[in-house]
């Protein structure tokens, strides 16, 4: 909050208290002028008319003032500013990635390489689907799915795939086998494509729905502000143990004996998307991402009044003490990253999008890779996956990978 802000906030404060002191006296006598009524006739009501008229002239004074205290209230992160040399960045990068990591909180330790058991494994026609689960260090059972394609590689480039949230709680990595929100099945085409690729159940998604603080019976929203509470007691976000789990999923993908760890890329939509960002912002061994939707700048959501349009899970305290989403993102360079955003989609106000791609940009530079960062923002488009989306998805798939 703005110095200003917090002096005119403490005014107010004092005058508001004055004021309802005032009119608190004033409707004591108006009850006792009118409790006398009978008595006293019409020359009570002359007598209460002052009195009446200065209680609506007191809300009427209050009322305006709320609004005009809501917009001093601005919230604003430190400028974020990319250097002029690489050697500089590359410093300062460290320092950027150290403090997301410090404010995603106390997180359980990662082990070097994850205990997965692998539970079952189906010839699905075109690929074969693997089922596994590891405990993520913090008493959950993690379920995921690798999808294996049929060929005679020994070693497969791979996608590790973020499911959306969209309030389908029963959804999570099932996503991957419909079309509910993408214009084809993703697990058909990219296997056919020749990705090997791996995703897991979010907290409170698919198979761990029910898992969760409430019990069985407390699913959906309901779980997920559960769980968010519990975590944050923690120390921690549920944000950062949705990010731990998938960097260790990530680690048992590095894992796999049939994975080219140098052809590895993540992906997803919605929240899958603010999960791709993330994970290439922690995790140099991505070579590549491409994200749907959710391109949303923080300071940016709340100008617009959009805090709405993400769920309790999305938000890590004291993140705009230091940035903004430009300076995640910007930790993703100079690796090759795609973004596809709708100019309705109101989770991601447009003059967000516009003043991260500005920032990003300028960290590419300082590699010469400015050309790595593609921002396409669709016009007329809301919060959806289009045909064309899906297209360029593909493709750049297949660029960067094969």
């Amino acid at each position: 909050m703005q110095s200003s802000a917090k002096g005119f906030y403490c005014a107010y404060n004092k005058a508001r208290s004055q004021v309802f002191a005032t009119v608190k006296c004033c409707l004591k006598k108006l009850c006792a002028n009118f409790a006398s009524l009978r008595l006293c006739g019409k020359n009570t009501l002359r007598s209460s008319l002052p009195i009446l008229i200065a209680v609506m002239a007191t809300f009427c004074f209050i009322a305006p003032l709320r609004p005009i205290l809501a917009q001093t209230m601005k919230v604003a992160a430190p400028e974020f500013k990319i250097p002029n040399t690489l050697a500089e960045w590359q410093t300062n990068r460290k320092a950027v990635r150290d403090t997301l990591i410090k404010l995603m909180g106390a997180l359980p330790a990662r082990p070097k390489t994850p205990l997965v058991q692998i539970i079952s494994r189906e010839d699905k026609g075109n690929y074969f689907e693997e089922r596994f689960t590891f405990d993520n260090g913090a008493g959950a059972t993690v379920p995921g799915v690798v999808l294996i394609p049929k060929g005679h590689l020994r070693k497969y480039p791979a996608i590790y795939y973020c499911h959306w949230h969209g309030g389908n709680y029963d959804l999570g990595k099932r996503e991957l086998f419909t079309t509910h929100h993408t214009p084809q099945i993703p697990a058909d085409v990219l296997t056919q494509m020749g990705f090997l690729v791996v995703a897991i159940d979010a907290y409170c998604f698919g198979e761990r729905s029910g898992n969760g603080p409430g019990g069985t019976n407390e699913k959906g929203g309901a779980e997920e502000l559960s769980t968010s509470k519990r975590e944050l007691w923690l120390g921690r976000s549920l944000w950062s143990m949705m990010i731990h789990d998938d960097r260790m999923a990530i680690d048992y993908l590095f894992t796999r004996p049939d994975v080219d760890v140098s052809r590895v890329a993540v992906t997803g939509i919605s929240m899958g998307a603010t999960r791709t960002w993330w994970l290439m912002a922690l995790d140099e061994r991505l070579k590549t991402g491409v994200a749907v939707g959710c391109m949303t700048r923080y300071e940016d959501l709340i100008a617009a009044q959009q805090l709405k349009a993400h769920g309790i899970y999305y938000f890590v305290p004291g993140m705009l003490n230091h940035f903004d989403t430009e300076a995640i993102i910007s930790l993703a360079a100079p690796r090759p990253m795609l973004f596809m955003t709708g100019d309705e989609d109101s989770g991601s106000p447009v003059e967000g999008i516009y003043r991260i791609e500005k920032v990003a940009k300028r960290a590419y530079q300082l590699y010469g890779a400015e050309g790595s960062f593609v921002n396409v923002v669709y016009p007329h488009t809301g919060h959806v996956y289009t045909a064309d989306m899906w297209e360029r998805m593909t493709r750049w798939m297949m660029t960067q990978l094969k």
